[in-house]
């Protein structure tokens, strides 16, 4: 497949002002509406299929079907992404008209990485074809996972990820509207907010381990494995708002997954014995995810639109006006007497009293105490 240099820099472009596009659209916080969020999914679903139109147009029918059914494929996994999302956003209680900006950051971060991830395994599949079969079994194996803890759901509260972020950066538990940072006693916190931020990223980094091997195992085309990404990743948002109250009823859908998973790891395993027609994978990929959906609802009909809920979630909290008020400026011109204290606590809670000139040792000790005895 020989792609033009201004093919590429054409599609970032249009990733980018598309992404602009997104931004100015809720630039002001708001809950995102069932209605809202299914417009801007035919928005980004109708792009994602048009530019296949152009693929299979442009390149011919066997380029435009691995493209449609990396497209698929990524949407596919793309969904439990949004179950994770529920999960962390309930844990953290975060107030719906945030959640945007979230997952914005976290999409955004999604396409660098996946990007990278791209072209690493481009080269490695160049210089060392045989790391197909280590997809392959890779891919087997995280199918047979799922299949095994299908049931099971990610436990934030025992998330590595959170404990180490929890233990190198000092947070407040509450939120100070959509900021990620602030000052406190001359102190920089993180607010809850940049936790489900970091949880977000990594969590899709980790998914994008599996997700990037499958997609290789229907195309080898750089090109078409990273648009085939950008498109399925440019409308997770919009799909999060429309299924995180309804995630309960695809109770189905992980096997599914996990069946797309071991037929992709099964084609690249037969890439040296018998070479699996695209037209054939798609339609396969496409029958387990259609029959995984139907099943899930017909067998949850009559259940309706809920919120996720998660036991034992800590209190977090929106800041009051007052405390608001006391933040101080990230970047801004700090008191000369405040300074970022290495014993700083990781927990400020409202009330607490910030140390003062001349006693700071002893009270970040009893911020600290009682950080402590709260937690306890």
């Amino acid at each position: 497949m020989d792609v033009p240099l201004w093919l590429w820099f054409a599609v970032i472009g249009g990733i980018l002002v598309m992404l602009a596009i997104d931004l100015v659209a809720h630039r002001k916080a708001h809950v995102i509406s069932v209605k809202e969020a299914a417009a801007w999914s035919v928005v980004w679903v109708t792009l994602g299929v048009a530019f296949g139109g152009y693929i299979w147009w442009e390149y011919g029918a066997e380029l435009g079907q691995q493209y449609y059914a990396g497209y698929l494929i990524e949407k596919s996994l793309a969904v439990d992404n949004v179950f994770v999302w529920a999960i962390i956003f309930a844990f953290f209680g975060v107030p719906r008209e945030f959640q945007h900006r979230v997952l914005f950051l976290g999409v955004l971060g999604a396409l660098v990485f996946r990007a990278i991830f791209i072209a690493l395994g481009a080269v490695l599949i160049d210089q060392f074809s045989w790391i197909l079969y280590v997809f392959a079994a890779f891919l087997l194996y995280t199918g047979w996972m799922m299949i095994r803890k299908r049931n099971e759901h990610m436990d934030v509260a025992n998330s590595k990820i959170l404990k180490t972020f929890k233990r190198f950066v000092p947070m407040t538990d509450a939120y100070h509207g959509q900021k990620f940072l602030i000052r406190k006693a001359g102190v920089i916190v993180a607010t809850p907010l940049l936790a489900v931020l970091v949880l977000v990223e990594v969590t899709d980094i980790i998914f994008a381990v599996d997700s990037i091997p499958a997609i290789f195992g229907v195309t080898s085309e750089p090109f078409i494995v990273f648009t085939a990404n950008a498109f399925a990743i440019l409308g997770l948002r919009a799909m999060y708002f429309l299924l995180a109250d309804l995630i309960h009823r695809f109770i189905y859908l992980k096997l599914g997954l996990a069946f797309v998973l071991i037929w992709v790891g099964i084609k690249m395993l037969l890439l040296d014995v018998y070479k699996i027609p695209t037209s054939v994978s798609l339609a396969v990929v496409a029958i387990i995810i259609t029959v995984s959906i139907v099943a899930s609802l017909r067998a949850t009909k009559g259940e309706g639109r809920h919120e996720v809920h998660v036991e034992n979630a800590p209190p977090f909290r929106i800041a009051s006006e007052e405390e608001m008020a006391e933040a101080e400026p990230v970047f801004g011109k700090r008191p000369i007497a405040a300074g970022i204290a290495a014993d700083a606590p990781s927990r400020f809670h409202e009330g607490d009293e910030p140390a003062g000139p001349g006693a700071q040792s002893s009270g970040a000790a009893d911020a600290n105490d009682r950080s402590s005895r709260g937690r306890s």
